[in-house]
């Protein structure tokens, strides 16, 4: 069998989330469909399933601009895509994939991974990032499918005490829900919000109307910025939803932090909406360094 690493792209607001489903229609079921047919394999092969194995299990509504999933396949299926095509085997794969799949999903890359590369569990860390456009910004609508709006003005300041609290290794049963057998303990490694400048697209010395400046898609938003080793279902949404109400004033920041000393699930921290949500970056280490990553990370945390 070969190991593929594939890199991709979505729009998630189509999809019922990354996991393949009955009956619904999800990234991870849309893509092994469009595998079975390129590379001629029977969906019901019990010899050789195509089953991605994904870095981030994204929710319903969420998008990625770099999402990284593996693929185990045989050389025989992986010869089927070729062709008359006079090109290496994982781009005559990509070109096939990227003429069946739908325009909501976009193939960027695939090749063939390094000896004990794992999607999942060799990865260092990921990037989330969230948009959001509150009173004082003007979003504009081409972004409304990734960006959330708020009819508030927030207060950027008192948000980046309550994300400052989240950075190190805690707890956070108050924010995620574990999956079977897991915890809800990870180690976040930066998180802040910022507002995006109002900038200019057109450089001022460059532009011909003084008056008139055509502003960059995301000027004034607020983006919030989260990196971590790895991040339990709804954590990052109920992370933004928790820090948009304290910077909104509906709740205060003693509040937040108390969320975060004392670990518990329970409606006032649940997730916000998701369609501002996107994974945007996953990092690996070095090639001799990714099996022994994947075998490390699969060991249950605990706090000190």
């Amino acid at each position: 069998m070969t190991r593929l690493r594939i890199d991709l792209a979505y729009d998630g607001g189509g999809f019922f989330g990354w996991a393949r489903q009955p009956d619904l229609r999800t990234v991870q079921g849309t893509i092994e469909d469009a595998l079975h047919t390129v590379l001629r394999v029977s969906a019901g092969d019990a010899n050789e399933p195509l089953r991605l194995t994904v870095a981030g299990r994204t929710d319903t509504g969420v998008h990625a601009s770099h999402q990284v999933a593996h693929l185990d396949v045989s050389e025989t299926a992986l010869a089927r895509c070729m062709g008359h095509m006079n090109v290496p085997v994982c781009e005559a794969l990509a070109r096939r994939l990227r003429a069946v799949l739908p325009a909501d999903i976009v193939i960027h890359r695939i090749a063939i991974a390094p000896a004990g590369f794992d999607a999942r569990f060799s990865a260092l860390e990921r990037t989330y990032v969230y948009r959001v456009a509150d009173r004082s910004s003007e979003v504009d609508p081409r972004l409304r499918g990734c960006v959330l709006r708020v009819d508030e003005s927030l207060d950027i300041a008192v948000m980046n005490q309550a994300a400052a609290l989240t950075i190190g290794l805690h707890d956070f049963g108050s924010f995620a829900t574990p999956n079977p057998g897991g915890t809800t303990i990870r180690e976040v490694k930066t998180a802040y919000w910022r507002r995006v400048p109002v900038s200019p697209l057109v450089p001022d010395e460059l532009a011909m109307d003084e008056v008139y400046r055509t502003p960059s898609l995301e000027s004034g938003l607020l983006v919030f910025t989260i990196v971590a080793d790895a991040f339990a279902r709804n954590m990052v949404r109920s992370l933004v939803g928790s820090c948009v109400k304290v910077g909104s004033g509906r709740k205060t920041l003693d509040w937040f932090a108390g969320k975060m000393t004392e670990p518990a699930r329970e409606g006032s921290s649940g997730p916000i909406a998701p369609q501002g949500l996107t994974l945007e970056h996953i990092a690996y280490p070095a090639d001799d360094q990714l099996a022994a990553r994947a075998e490390a990370i699969r060991a249950v945390r605990t706090l000190p």
